[in-house]
């Protein structure tokens, strides 16, 4: 399902209209919008179809969040424009789905994870002009769930992904903004993470920085730290990222999930 009636504001990616594609599961009224990881650059299947065929199978109705993406490019505020209206997109439409337009979590993966985040620190702003009936709905998600999340964008960033959202030589304003744990507050949604304190690529710095800042906030959140496993291992349960022991994050979500009223 197309997200933008007309062009989408900022940046234009060529051959490509952000999407949003729906799994509803029977009875659910709850919806969690997947959004995968792929350094800004591109969207990695086994952080967004494969997660959101697994939350239906356990009882949680999901979407999948195509935003852009593009190498070197500057996305800016794009990706964030796009998960604004996909929360409001699913609002808007949510009775058509049986869903609770209160219940509504995001969730993302590595850069997925940034975006997540970044609705969940700056939905307050009005980053694109609201054009339609759909962007009157709130953009606050009422769960936020962070999966190896790229959080920061001074010492402890993740090159491609600063790189590509906002530049090779950054403006400070433009870390600023993007360096998430600075903009917590108590307004900031209920929240769980997990990672992996051995991951190379995008440093444990960055859920302990959120983290902090959640506490400090006094904002609801369960975090959980393993001790082995590379990044992007998604589920952790396939040929290609298998890691059992890391694999016990999902029961704990759909544990988080339950105690908070999003299943069950």
């Amino acid at each position: 399902m197309k997200l933008w009636n007309d062009k989408a504001p900022f940046k234009e990616i060529e051959g490509f209209e952000p999407e949003i594609t729906e799994y509803i599961a029977e009875g659910s009224k709850a919806a969690v919008i997947v959004c995968p990881g792929g350094a800004y650059e591109f969207r990695a299947p086994h952080e967004g179809p494969d997660i959101a065929k697994w939350l239906k199978k356990n009882g949680v109705s999901a979407f999948v969040l195509d935003y852009r993406t593009a190498q070197m490019q500057h996305l800016g505020y794009a990706p964030l424009a796009d998960a604004m209206r996909a929360i409001r997109y699913v609002r808007y439409n949510s009775e058509k789905w049986g869903l609770d337009k209160n219940k509504i979590a995001i969730m993302g993966f590595s850069a997925g994870g940034h975006l997540a985040a970044s609705l969940s620190v700056h939905f307050d702003k009005e980053i694109y002009t609201p054009s339609d009936e759909t962007d009157r709905e709130d953009t606050r998600p009422n769960a936020s769930v962070l999966c190896y999340p790229v959080i920061d964008m001074f010492e402890y960033r993740h090159d491609g992904s600063r790189q590509n959202l906002i530049g090779e030589n950054p403006l400070h304003k433009d870390k600023e903004f993007m360096a998430l744990y600075k903009h917590v507050n108590e307004n900031t949604p209920q929240t769980f993470i997990w990672h992996t304190s051995s991951d190379a690529a995008v440093p444990i710095e960055n859920t302990l920085l959120y983290s902090s800042a959640l506490s400090k906030a006094k904002v609801p959140f369960e975090v959980h730290i393993y001790p082995i496993g590379s990044h992007g291992l998604g589920l952790a349960n396939d040929e290609n990222h298998d890691c059992p022991y890391v694999s016990q994050w999902g029961e704990s979500l759909l544990k988080w999930l339950e105690l908070i009223g999003f299943k069950g």
